[in-house]
């Protein structure tokens, strides 16, 4: 791989890592910020590691793994670390089923905050979509319909994969929901540090399959993966105890984030029917997306600033 490619994705998968996360380390401030000294070093440490090295470093061997059965979970670390030919020939057949499954599932998440969730109004039309909210569910179900259709002409495997995406997805929101849940009432109410810790670390794993999924979308190299998200997961810990304030101020963060998730699933489902997106596209997309909206942000902060001046 040239070097070039290589820093441009570790980039791109850093920058999609943070930003997919940015509500995640939110709440995880203002949780910390009710903790002990003692157990919030604790929880930056050791919770970061485990963020990082069994969350975001077994995810997605285990992802790869499943999309491939047939090559075991010895063939999947040796592709990973190796030049097997053979078990890299078979993971790249494969691909067009892990890369449905994983479209699907950050489309699905996109039309959900969309559709569902409360935002910033970052550009015409959302607001629209947001007074249709129970339009959701018929939107996803004619488009994964669709999706499905186009996929058995190709192979029952793809249609599968399709709906596996679907009800991961599903699935995973439902039980991020109940974490968040949680997390206010920790922030509100009385729990010991070991339960707010545990909390954490459980919502920190809902989140991160979202930066795990759409890094399939940069790159099938898995060790580039382990260093792109995990260098997202460090900034990110680290925006968490310094800069949170700052970062809450530039407010269509999250709109870049679900863009980019949008745009990231859309080139991993056209990737899936044989259309296939050069890899530089990927990272170029995310700092494409995430540079409009966060100039959008400064010209809002500015703007703030004039009117109270």
């Amino acid at each position: 791989m040239e070097i070039g490619f290589l820093v441009l994705t570790v980039l791109g998968l850093s920058l999609f890592e943070i930003i997919t996360s940015i509500d995640n380390a939110i709440i995880n401030a203002e949780v910390l910020g009710g903790m002990g000294q003692r157990a919030r070093r604790w929880f930056l440490l050791w919770g970061f590691l485990f963020a990082v090295f069994v969350v975001r470093g077994v995810l997605p061997f285990l992802i790869v793994w499943i999309a491939n059965p047939g090559v075991g979970p010895i063939g999947v670390i040796t592709a990973a670390f190796s030049n097997d030919p053979k078990i890299n020939e078979a993971i790249e057949q494969s691909s067009p089923i892990l890369l449905l499954g994983g479209g699907v599932f950050l489309v699905f998440l996109f039309f959900n905050w969309l559709f569902l969730e409360p935002k910033n109004l970052g550009i015409r039309g959302e607001a629209f979509f947001q007074k249709q909210g129970a339009w959701f569910f018929a939107v996803v179900s004619i488009l994964l319909t669709i999706i499905v259709w186009f996929a058995l002409q190709k192979s029952m495997m793809l249609g599968f994969a399709a709906v596996v995406g679907s009800t991961a997805f599903f699935i995973i929101h439902g039980f991020r929901q109940f974490a968040e849940e949680q997390e206010q009432k920790m922030v509100k109410g009385n729990m010991s540090d070991l339960s707010k810790i545990a909390y954490l670390e459980v919502l920190d794993s809902t989140f991160s399959i979202d930066g795990v999924i759409g890094a399939f979308a940069f790159t099938f190299f898995v060790p580039l993966i382990l260093i792109g998200n995990g260098l997202g997961a460090l900034v990110l810990r680290k925006l968490t105890v310094s800069n949170i304030e700052r970062i809450k101020r530039y407010k269509y963060l999250k709109n870049g984030a679900m863009y980019s998730i949008l745009f990231l699933g859309t080139i991993m489902i056209l990737d899936s029917f044989g259309f296939h997106i050069p890899h530089w596209v990927s990272p170029i997309v995310t700092f494409g997306t995430v540079g409009y909206f966060f100039y959008k942000s400064k010209v809002e902060m500015k703007h703030v600033q004039e009117v109270l001046n």
